[in-house]
């Protein structure tokens, strides 16, 4: 006689869901913690001396060398920053350092994009061996450099020392890294922009200013962004060639921030240290949106 078993009933659907997928779930919960504690983690670190400088700004002397540390002011000194800023003539080094960076942001803009250009979009022999051996000067020390350029820069006719010229005019012929970076750009424009140009009549240089540079406004904000945050905080080059304080930008300014006794309150230099970063703060976070996309888009060209 055939045993009879009890027919079971259906599991519910929620019941039936593969454990397979619960599995992958779970790793995909776990990871998205793990990637969150490390970027937590990761700004902490970044914001931590931001915080710590904007905190020492706001206290008074005695509270800003205090140990422990008070990580709040008991109250908040916020005329640190007025005569931290009238105690050196910071305004003069501001405006400096505006005209400096401003004057190489344009010219490493043009000059890079032009070169960039005809590396990219230019049919010409020995065309990639030359760009190889630009792209070798980036293994080049910058050390190497210091002695050779300012004996030539001493040596040129004219006033070159003691001017912005040395700072200024390598911008305009060409950088090694900015040339790369826009070329990759332009390689991923399509060539039959260039071709029907050609056909309405249009030159290279037509092609370059008129089409060419209009659509590569993204790759373009991130020269200009790297380029003027980089030449606002260099040091090396303005402490070379310049010896007059009233042609000092904030980079030198900074440094040369002591009071009459030859101490350096920490409230005054940490407010003045703010005043000096916040363009470059301001700068990013206004076009942050051309920087990303150009780096983004530049690095995956080619």
């Amino acid at each position: 006689m055939a045993e009879q078993t009890a027919a079971q009933p259906f599991a519910p659907v929620a019941d039936r869901v593969p454990t397979r997928s619960l599995s992958i779930r779970g790793q995909e919960r776990l990871m998205a913690g793990i990637a969150t504690a490390i970027l937590v983690l990761g700004l902490t670190v970044v914001l931590f001396p931001l915080f710590w400088m904007l905190s020492t700004s706001l206290k008074g002397e005695i509270e800003a060398l205090k140990i422990p540390p008070n990580w709040i002011p008991k109250s908040f000194q916020w005329v640190n920053y007025r005569d931290a800023l009238t105690h050196n003539p910071f305004g003069t080094y501001f405006r400096n350092t505006f005209y400096f960076a401003g004057m190489v942001v344009i010219g490493e803009v043009l000059s890079n994009s032009f070169i960039a250009y005809g590396f990219a979009r230019l049919r010409a022999p020995g065309r990639n061996v030359l760009f190889i051996m630009v792209l070798a000067t980036l293994m080049v020390p910058a050390e190497v450099t210091i002695i050779p350029t300012y004996v030539l820069f001493a040596n040129l006719p004219g006033q070159w020392l003691n001017t912005y010229n040395p700072l200024i005019i390598p911008a305009w012929l060409g950088s090694a890294y900015l040339i790369f970076l826009l070329r990759q750009f332009y390689l991923g424009i399509p060539f039959e922009y260039d071709e029907s140009a050609r056909l309405e009549g249009a030159s290279r240089f037509g092609i370059w200013w008129r089409i060419i540079l209009p659509l590569s406004k993204p790759a373009l904000g991130a020269v200009a962004i790297m380029s003027f945050i980089f030449h606002w905080n260099t040091f090396q080059g303005p402490l070379i060639y310049i010896n007059d304080n009233a042609k000092f930008p904030v980079s030198l300014g900074l440094s040369m921030f002591r009071t009459p006794f030859g101490g350096t309150p920490q409230h005054w230099y940490m407010a003045a240290s703010l005043a000096v970063i916040a363009p470059c703060i301001v700068v990013f976070f206004i076009a942050q949106r051309y920087f990303i996309q150009g780096i983004v888009v530049s690095g995956v060209k080619g």
